[in-house]
């Protein structure tokens, strides 16, 4: 039985998509759920899997091709296919203590820090090779790999992802747009970590989820929001709009490029349950599961440029959101308490808001109202 091989729905807010990337080839069999193509809109990366055990009859949109949702791409034949013609999957990589790879492959590894559980090995025995690591490292890290393997002065030209190009544009349509403005505060980290130490195990045990420092950021992000609705707000036309819930970004990066799933209702959320929502996310990120529903909306943004080591940044409005927080990287500095200089964990925080609807004052209290929240983290239980 022919079936063909269709885009998925798209939604309303995504008018087209990319052919990707094919990994079957015409004649080739292929078991029931196996991942066909991959499509890419401006938001995600959709994978198109196998109906059933069969053949692949026919590509009819090859790799960058343009497409609508439901446009046919290929052709399948569907029926048994006898096991011995059948590929089977590659074997799991053995552990990384087992020396899954060669010298020179496990440099490799090394070199680019790759988690050994993210590779696939397609050698004998599931070994890894050197092309399976190249494909593991995000693509502007296997672009520099490629160019210094060609030498001093060479050059490359590959063509902008969907998803790379829709950033630009978003980003150019929110400088373009918006009277964006960033006002700075710095947060004695030392409360928090106090208290992520003494509970973090009993946390993880009791709710199977580490705590991080993205829902203490979170929780005070929320109640800073009930406090300043109009920062929670989005302009629309000359209206202003204001959003009875709270569905908080949490920009992450991925091997496509930054993509910002929504944790939604976070008003409503625990800090066990934020922190599982956002370890998912995570994820989801790096294996390129994120769906589009998981990065529609947002209400409010939380980007944390610390986690590479970024001490101080400005970051961009999400449009048509009105602000955005960004967090940096902690770092010991020497700092005045009750007239005497002690050493305590700092971070500097950036607040970038659209002044058009934001005054400076509500911006500036709206961060410090976040700063005093972490730096006695009580108030998050006691909302005071």
């Amino acid at each position: 039985m022919m079936i063909d091989i269709k885009v998925p729905v798209l939604p309303e807010s995504v008018s087209d998509a990319t052919i990707a990337t094919w990994h079957k080839k015409p004649g080739e069999a292929i078991k029931r759920d196996e991942n066909l193509v991959d499509i890419e809109t401006d938001k995600v990366v959709l994978e198109v899997v196998a109906p059933a055990d069969g053949i692949l009859e026919k590509i009819l949109n090859v790799t960058g091709d343009t497409v609508q949702g439901q446009q046919v791409i290929g052709i399948f034949k569907a029926g048994a296919v006898s096991p011995a013609v059948v590929s089977a999957p590659a074997p799991a990589p053995e552990p990384a203590a087992a020396a899954p790879a060669g010298p020179a492959v496990r440099r490799l590894i090394g070199e680019h820090e790759v988690p050994v559980e993210n590779i696939t090995g397609t050698g004998k025995s599931g070994r890894i090779t050197k092309e399976d690591v190249v494909k593991a490292i995000t693509p502007a890290t296997a672009v520099s790999t490629e160019m210094a393997a060609m030498g001093s002065r060479s050059e490359k030209r590959v063509p902008m992802t969907r998803l790379r190009a829709r950033i630009a544009e978003r980003l150019i349509q929110s400088q373009q747009t918006a009277a964006i403005l960033t006002t700075f505060n710095e947060i004695n980290m030392k409360p928090v970590m106090d208290l992520r130490a003494k509970y973090k195990d009993a946390f993880e045990k009791r709710h199977g989820v580490k705590l991080g420092f993205m829902s203490f950021f979170t929780r005070a992000v929320v109640e800073a929001l009930k406090r300043f609705p109009l920062v929670n707000s989005s302009i629309d036309g000359n209206d202003i709009v204001y959003h009875g819930y709270m569905d908080i970004g949490i920009a992450v990066s991925s091997p496509r490029g930054l993509v910002v799933p929504v944790v939604r209702n976070a008003e409503t959320l625990s800090m066990a349950e934020m922190e599982q929502k956002i370890a998912e996310y995570g994820k989801k990120a790096q294996s390129g599961q994120l769906g589009i529903e998981d990065m529609t909306g947002g209400t409010f943004t939380i980007s944390n440029g610390g986690v590479f080591g970024s001490l101080m940044s400005t970051p961009i409005i999400n449009p048509p959101q009105t602000g955005i927080l960004g967090m940096h990287k902690i770092e010991e500095r020497p700092v005045v308490e009750n007239g005497q200089i002690v050493i305590r964990p700092m971070m500097y925080v950036a607040m970038s808001y659209d002044h058009r609807l934001i005054d400076g004052s509500e911006s500036v209290r709206f961060l410090v109202t976040i700063k005093e929240m972490l730096e006695d983290p009580a108030r998050l239980v006691l909302e005071v």
